[in-house]
This record gives C-alpha cells, structure tokens and sequence, in this order.
C-alpha cells in the first residue's frame, strides 16, 4: 500500500457550508471534470482518443471518494497496489486491470493518478485513463481475439511512479514508448492525458484559494452526503425485498466456445442494495473475460436509477456503501491473473443489460429492452502508398433499445460521449474508402417505441493490408420487452474483388485484404418496448418514409404500406385484428430462440458453425487445483 507523504497533518476542519456555496463548488467540480476533457481531446493525437473520445476524467476528495466522473474512483485500488510514498508532485501510473481492481479494463487503457495537495496537506486527487493505439502485443491495435493470457496482450505496466516530485521519469517513458508500433501517437497521448490531470489539479487548487480549503473540504462530505440520501431513498421506495433473477449471454470467445452466461440475483435488505453474479459462468480460456470493477458497477446502477427518477442529481461516490456487489473467484467477471481480458467489451456492455433486466423485473418503471451493449472494434493496418505504416481503429455504433419514453436511437454508441469518426477523415487520413453508412433499416425490434436499428458501414481497402474484428450479438438477439421485439443481430461480410463473399466471425484476426476488397459491417439493432400494434400509425409511415422501416418491416406493426407508400387504413385495421387474435400471450421479456434451438439453426440462419460448450480456464485450473478447492465447471447449456 502507498504511504503518503504530508508536510503538514493539521486535519482540515469542518466548517458550514451553505446551500448556495455548495451548489457552486459542485458545478466547479463538474466544469473541472469538462475541462479535464477538453485538454485530453484538444492535444491528443490518435484519432481513438482525440476524435472517439475514448478517454474519461475523475476528481475525488482525500479519501478516494469520487466527486465528478463517469466509472467511479479509481484511486483506492490503485493506492492499495502501489509500495512506495506518495508525494507532492507525484503521478502514479498503471495499464494492468490486475493491478488496480479493474479500474481500467484492459492494457490499452493508461490510467494516471495525480495527488493534490495545499499547503502541504492532501485535498484530493485527479485521475483520467484514455486508450492507447498500440502497446505491443500479438496484433496491430493490441487487442488479440485468440490470446490466452494477459501477457500476449500487450506491455503490462504495474503501478509505477512516472512523475516523482515533479520530474518526468524518462527512462520509464522511454521504455513505455519502445514498446508500440504508434510511438507518435502514445507519446502525445501520453502528454495529453497527463496535462489533463495536472488541469483538474489546478482547478481544485484554485478553488480551495476562492473558497478556503475547510470549506471545499467540508463541501466535499457534504456533497457525498446529500448523494447518499438522494440515492438512499430511491433505493428505499422503488426496489423491492424479493430477490429477482436475470441472465444474458456472451455469444462466444473467439475459440469456437459459447454461449457465456452472465447471471445475476439482485435483492433488497433494509437501505441497501445486493447484486450476487454466482450464477455467472467461469472464467473462459479466451480473450472475453471481464474484471468487473465493484465500483464502475455501482456507478452503473447509480446512473440508470437516477435517469428513470432524477435525471438532476449529479452522481458522486457518496451511495457506494449502500450497493453490495459480490462476484465469485475464477468467473467470467472475475477472472483469476492473468487471464486474457482484451475481448472484455462484451461482457463491459452486456453489463448494461443485465442491470435492465434485474431493474426491470424488480420495478415495472425500469423496465427497458436490450441494446446496443456493446463497443465493435475494427482494425485495418498495413502501409499506404508512400510505405508508412498505419493503424486504423473504429469503435462501431448501433441500436439503442426502445424505452418506456419513447425509441431508442438509430446508430448510437454505447458510451454516450464517444463520437463517430467523420468518414471524410477516415478517407483523408487512411488508405480506405467508405462506399456506404447507413441505418440498416428494420434492425430495430418493433414495439410501441421502436428499438434503434444499427449500422451498415462498408469499408473498400485501397492497399493490401490485415483486419481485425471484435463484436458479438451474432448468434443470441437483443431482447425486447412488454411485447417488443427482439433487434436483429449483427453480421460481417468480406467480398473480395473477384466476387468471391466470405462471412465472418464476429471475432478473428489476421485476415488478410487486397486493394477491391471490401467489407460490409452491420451492427445490432435495440429491442423494442411495448406492444407494436400500440405504435401509432404515423409513426410507422413516418419510419418508411425516413428509410427507417421497410414497407414489408411495417406489416411487423400490423400496417400495410401500399405501393405508393400511402398507408391502406381498412388493410391496416383487418392486419391489426388479425395479428391480436393469432398472436401468444405477450411475456415482460422477449428473449428469441432457446439457446439449444439457436445452436440448431445457427448455420442455416448466420452461416456459421455454432459454438460448443464452454472449457475451463487452464490458468484458472491451476489457481484452483493448487488452493485443493474443485474447479468450477461450465453449465452444460444446452439443457438451459
């Protein structure tokens, strides 16, 4: 654990703190938190971070608390990681998941953790991790779909000091900088995100001189506090005592193994919130696992609680106590060191739809469909024309799940901040054409409010080179609910010049593309919400009009289209009668095929071979085989 280092221990005092001062050190907080962004995106220089976004800032009080961010503080796992002293003008730094509680997901993921101190005291903390292009590793972009341990991954960097008392430590960047095939590119994003940290610092600093530090500091546990009762009582009055149960799956881990279940038991006890994953699979041998963050987790349930109820009240650290999240050793959530964790994004964002799925059987109020809970990755590398190597990385985006408020979102990210790459840079800047990026029309499942469709983009490759894809959703659907459809489920299709089609799994690498060649990526869509023969007529001719839904995807909604795309009225009415007298009795959730009858149709519905059942982790085998405790086994899924 890391000993901090303070020339002077006078504790701050506690101090009143009104209603108006501590409003406005909130918002300072939060505009600090923007400006922190705005450094990273206005000096970075790889287009994940300064053009995506991919990069997320945090400001914490003394103790770790997180005051204003996004994935909870990271502080504590990284100082209870860290042997060493900690001093004014320090930066502590780390990329292994491992290492920090899985503050950071993995090795792409830099995180920086920057104390603050005044007049010799500590006053908090400043954090940020962004992603870096490339550390190495077995593929361009660092992210292998066939690893099997975290060091094919990348360099792991342990919590090491990379600014001590204010001197950049070079030797360490040096060697950071060694090992990526983007060296450009990670040194300024380097920069960038440490010039961030030290704003956030500053911004904290100048607020303790406008305020006084007893007052800032004071303010802070007051702002934790008001969190806490805010939080508490929702908690309270919307979920109920009875233990309710959800699961969804990962389609599969790259190795030809699948589906992995995430399963989750989610109750009450007084005040306080209990989520048990002991239903969740073990750890895979693959790239899929994900070590899930206690608090990135609570944060998560936070966020979805308070934008159903109280979209004002602005999320800090101050609940975290009240949710109690418990992940058993060697699962898929919690895999043992150092199981691979670069394919990690399915189960980051299917995260989300389990947290609708328990919120939703708990409390009819939460109930919304599954999404698009997912962050596809495509990677093209090679060397352009004038022979320098470049690295392409796109974060795809899809169908944000139909709602109780309305639908959801055609072609969104997963992360609300992340922003699509203008396909004019991508032609300007790699060897590369986009032919077509569109809303693939008719993936959004149908409902009263429409699941959001995804996204159709295809990628012409100008140069011979070598691709890589990650995603999922290929085999199960995106469920709907209250009688919402599910969405349509992903697919990758490479032609080649001569003609020649191909599809591919939703995870490969090293496939190798000539100039002509191109790929067709289509996204998932969201699950619809409601019944959608209650979808107003309008709305269905509104979507055909806009390309959204085809005439033939309207029937879905019991509404005839004629030719001239005029809406036929007595069709539509005798269709909508129809299909309320055949159809079955409408469930809360509507998931699709059993996972036994996808496995059976998988070829003749998405060409490929389906997934056998899941094996055990060697790594975590031996973890458990040394300790005498038997290894946990997968469920034999067909029988579910």
């Amino acid at each position: 654990m890391a000993k901090l280092i303070e020339t002077n221990t006078t504790p701050w005092p506690t101090v009143d703190v009104d209603p108006v001062t501590l409003d406005v050190i909130e918002n300072a907080l939060q505009n600090a938190r923007v400006q922190m962004d705005a450094i990273l995106f206005r000096t970075a220089i790889s287009p994940i971070i300064r053009e995506q976004r991919d990069g997320f800032p945090v400001l914490t009080n003394r103790e770790g608390m997180m005051l204003a961010g996004q994935f909870g503080s990271p502080v504590d796992g990284f100082v209870d990681n860290y042997d060493g002293e900690v001093s004014e003008g320090d930066v502590l730094l780390t990329n292994d998941p491992y290492a920090c509680q899985g503050a950071i997901s993995h090795l792409n993921d830099w995180l920086f953790c920057m104390p603050v101190f005044y007049d010799g005291r500590l006053l908090g903390w400043t954090a940020m991790f962004g992603h870096m292009s490339d550390i190495s590793g077995m593929t361009a972009a660092s992210m292998p779909v066939t690893s099997s341990d975290l060091l094919q991954e990348g360099i792991v960097i342990p919590p090491v000091k990379i600014v001590s008392k204010g001197e950049l430590q070079k030797d360490l960047l040096r060697m950071a900088m060694r090992n990526t095939r983007t060296p450009d590119w990670n040194e300024a994003d380097f920069f960038a995100i440490l010039s961030a940290c030290r704003t956030g610092a500053a911004r904290l600093v100048e607020m303790a001189d406008r305020f006084g530090p007893d007052v800032l500091c004071s303010a802070q546990d007051q702002l934790l506090k008001r969190n806490r009762e805010a939080m508490r009582a929702l908690i309270v009055s919307t979920m109920p005592e009875k233990k309710v149960v959800f699961e969804d799956w990962i389609c599969d881990d790259a190795t030809g193994h699948g589906p992995y279940k995430l399963g989750c038991e989610m109750w009450r006890e007084g005040d306080k919130l209990i989520f048990d994953f002991s239903r969740t699979d073990p750890q895979s041998a693959g790239c899929i696992n994900f070590l899930l963050n206690e608090r990135m987790f609570k944060m998560f349930c936070g966020q979805f609680m308070v934008n159903v109820y109280d979209p004002q009240i602005v999320l800090n650290d101050g609940y975290i106590d009240l949710i109690d999240v418990r992940i058993p050793k060697g699962t898929l959530l919690n895999p043992i060191a150092p199981a691979a964790l670069n394919g990690r994004t399915h189960a980051l964002g299917r995260i989300f739809d389990i947290i609708s799925g328990l919120f939703g059987s708990a409390n009819p109020d939460f109930l919304v469909a599954a999404g698009f809970s997912d962050s596809p990755h495509f990677m093209y590398s090679g060397f352009n024309t004038s022979n320098d190597w470049f690295l392409l990385f796109q974060i795809g985006f899809g169908g944000i799940p139909g709602k109780p408020g309305g639908d959801g979102p055609d072609g969104h990210s997963l992360w609300p901040k992340f922003r699509n790459v203008p396909n004019e840079y991508i032609e300007a800047y790699f060897p590369i054409r986009i032919d077509r990026f569109e809303s693939l029309i008719d993936t959004g499942g149908a409902g009263k409010h429409r699941g959001g469709n995804g996204v159709r983009t295809e990628y012409v490759f100008d140069v011979e080179g070598e691709i890589s894809i990650h995603d999922d959703r290929w085999l199960t659907y995106p469920w709907g609910v209250k009688g919402g459809q599910p969405g349509k489920r992903s697919r990758k299709l490479l032609v080649r010049a001569g003609g020649e089609e191909t599809i591919l799994p939703s995870k490969i690498d090293h496939i190798f593309v000539q100039p002509g060649d191109r790929l067709i990526f289509d996204t998932w869509g969201g699950g619809g919400w409601g019944d959608p023969l209650e979808r107003e007529i309008e709305a269905v001719a509104y979507d055909v009009e806009a390309g959204l839904v085809s005439p033939e995807g309207a029937r879905r909604y019991g509404v005839v289209i004629s030719e001239g795309g005029v809406v036929d009225g007595e069709a539509t009415e005798t269709l909508r009668a129809e299909m309320r007298r055949s159809r079955p009795q409408v469930d809360a959730f509507e998931f699709g095929p059993s996972i036994a009858e996808l496995r059976a149709s998988c070829f003749a519905e998405t060409g490929l071979q389906p997934p056998v059942d899941p094996v055990p982790s060697p790594i975590a085998t031996a973890w458990f085989s040394k300790r005498g405790e038997p290894v946990p086994m997968p469920q034999r899924l067909a029988a579910e």
